[in-house]
């Protein structure tokens, strides 16, 4: 019985219910050290799998697929975007790309509001004083923030988890505006009373704060351009827990010091586990190490996701999260 089972790669360590689950229903190869793995490793992983589990942190680029073997059928990533597979590539090779979907909206929508709360209201730096002993008691003129009740928040990319910040934002009193590939139905835009910018630009020099939810694709990169970040008001706030290349960093950390932009919060970096020394410098920076999704739940849901789309890939149906060059 088991030498019918496929042979699965795990490349990092996951929720110990999720491994346990995938060893008795697949031929499983784990990591127990969680160590990423290095180009040569993965290549030699995709050369003996019938299925490789990926995470983020694994570029599985056009040279590593090329050299997969050709028992590798399925790379079933735990993670929702794919910006780190060439799908494209993959899908010519006949190897079927799938991801994990909507289980890490309201971790993540959770995340940005935090972050939405805290650059404003100025909570790492009251923290900061704390830790090091610096308060010297309650002032009304000490350590103002700003109000968010009110302000304007700009969504760029109204998808699952940008609706879910704007349920959140909407419940805090802000005004929803928001910037997408195709407007919403006028339903959707109705319930979160949204107010829809065809130009990014224009919604850019108007916003108080700008949360953004859009993949990093190609398209993407660098989306909020150094051209883009100068539209933005110096009074106003970045907060971004989507992917990190879609700002470019190095413009952002200039604007910051020179205080022409009011601050940012920031969960993921355009080189990750990197980070801009000069975002690390400012006390208008709240920097939090991508962990937007870190919840038991959601890395237990994530696990599911992957489980389900192996099981059905092998019973030979068509996996429920398929990603398809053409959705990205």
């Amino acid at each position: 019985m088991a030498k019918n089972k496929p042979t699965v790669v795990v490349t990092r360590k996951l929720p110990d219910s999720v491994e346990t689950r995938m060893r008795e229903l697949f031929d499983t190869r784990l990591n127990l050290e969680d160590k990423p793995m290095n180009q040569a490793e993965l290549v030699e992983a995709m050369k003996s799998a019938d299925v490789l589990v990926p995470t983020v942190t694994d570029r599985i680029d056009a040279s590593v697929i090329s050299q997969a073997g050709d028992r590798l059928k399925l790379i079933a990533n735990f993670g929702n975007g794919v910006d780190n597979i060439d799908v494209a590539t993959a899908n010519k090779r006949g190897i079927v790309v799938t991801n994990t979907p909507g289980v890490l909206t309201e971790d993540t929508a959770d995340m940005a509001m935090a972050l939405i709360l805290a650059v404003p209201r100025r909570l790492m730096e009251g923290i900061s004083v704390m830790e090091q002993g610096g308060w010297q008691g309650w002032s009304p003129t000490w350590m103002l923030g700003n109000r968010i009740w009110g302000k304007r928040l700009g969504i760029i990319g109204m998808g699952r988890i940008g609706q879910a910040v704007a349920r959140r934002a909407k419940a805090f009193g802000m005004q929803i505006h928001y910037h997408n590939r195709r407007r919403l139905p006028a339903a959707v835009e109705a319930e979160h009373e949204a107010t829809y910018w065809e130009s990014l630009d224009q919604m850019l020099a108007r916003m108080d704060v700008i949360s953004i939810h859009c993949p990093h694709t190609p398209g993407t990169y660098h989306l909020l351009s150094a051209r883009r970040l100068k539209l933005i008001r110096p009074d106003a706030y970045i907060v971004n827990t989507a992917r990190g290349e879609v700002i470019d960093e190095n413009s952002l950390a200039r604007m910051v010091l020179n205080n022409e932009i009011a601050g940012a919060g920031l969960d993921v970096f355009e080189h990750e586990p990197a980070v801009n020394p000069k975002l690390a410098q400012s006390n208008r920076v709240v920097l939090i190490p991508h962990m937007g999704s870190a919840t038991l739940e959601g890395r237990s849901d994530m696990g599911e996701k992957v489980i389900i789309n192996i099981k059905t890939f092998m019973d030979g149906h068509r996996p429920p999260d398929r990603v398809l060059p053409s959705m990205l």
